[in-house]
């Protein structure tokens, strides 16, 4: 299916955390209605069904080489790794999680923790020698899965301790270059800066360093300077342990199974409220003519 620019654009865009909280919050969408309309598959002579099967069936599309943009991506890996590799029970995902500067696309936890940096083939590397930069600071190791365009210039401008992941097919990484497991390497003064208080307090704890007990508007720089005195290996060990707590995704089990394929990476790192699974899955399910007339 060739595309026009409207087109891709309202592929890329049926993915996005708007349409997806919309159909958790109200069990419908009009923004989902109007974007699939724009894609022209609603006109094909095989239509799907369902909103499920509609979704399954612009991601088909998208998921074509020359197409793919980062929602794929994401795909790939949360298939092939998180769900392929691991489990909900064992490991957790993170998405846009904070390392210095920057935000990493994806992180999975088990038992260290890897950062995927993506870059498709419309993405450009300028920015991608900071990330690694900021990266470093928090997980112990680094892979940029890159489309075919980039591979060979990230294998040059990036250390030989990056590992290096190309997307041959929409639901096939082939590895380049394996990525070294630095723990470390961080630093714990940059991922204190990445946790949230709570996190921090816990992690102190573990590490048999005192808590300090200080005024609310002196406790960030207390806490900062109590990281700073601790050992780079240690912290990450206690903070890969405390989010794979904290960021569990277990509870998703049952909605994941209940969610069409192209769906379920949406569903692992867009937060909706557990109360509004149920109205999500009534939505996927709804004929797809039905929905083509939600306002």
């Amino acid at each position: 299916m060739a595309l026009d620019s409207t087109q891709f654009s309202a592929l890329s865009r049926l993915f996005s955390s708007g349409v997806y909280r919309e159909l958790a919050r109200k069990g419908r969408s009009a923004l989902f209605a109007r974007l699939f309309g724009q894609t022209g598959l609603s006109h094909l002579r095989s239509a799907p069904e369902t909103v499920g099967a509609a979704f399954d069936a612009a991601f088909a599309v998208l998921r074509q080489a020359g197409v793919r943009d980062e929602y794929v991506y994401r795909a790939a890996l949360t298939h092939n790794i998180l769900l392929g590799r691991h489990s909900l029970n064992t490991a957790s995902l993170l998405t846009e999680f904070r390392a210095g500067s920057c935000k990493a696309d994806l992180v999975i936890l088990n038992g260290t923790s890897i950062v995927y940096e993506i870059k498709s083939d419309r993405d450009s590397l300028a920015r991608l020698a900071n990330q690694i930069s900021n990266y470093r600071k928090v997980f112990a190791k680094i892979y940029v899965i890159a489309g075919m365009a980039h591979v060979q210039e990230v294998i040059d401008k990036t250390p030989s301790d990056i590992g290096v992941l190309s997307l041959i097919r929409w639901d096939r990484i082939q590895t380049i270059r394996e990525a070294e497991d630095r723990p470390d390497l961080i630093c714990p003064v940059t991922t204190f800066e990445s946790l949230r208080l709570a996190e921090a307090r816990a992690i102190l704890r573990k590490l048999k360093m005192p808590v300090p007990e200080v005024p609310n508007t002196m406790l960030h720089s207390a806490m900062k300077e109590r990281f700073a005195r601790l050992n780079p290996a240690d912290v990450h060990r206690e903070m890969v342990q405390m989010l794979k707590r904290t960021r569990n995704l277990a509870p998703l089990g049952m909605l994941i199974d209940r969610l069409p394929h192209s769906l379920r990476p949406a569903a692992l790192s867009i937060q909706v409220r557990r109360g509004d699974h149920l109205r999500l899955i009534n939505a996927v399910q709804t004929p797809l003519d039905v929905a083509m007339s939600w306002t």
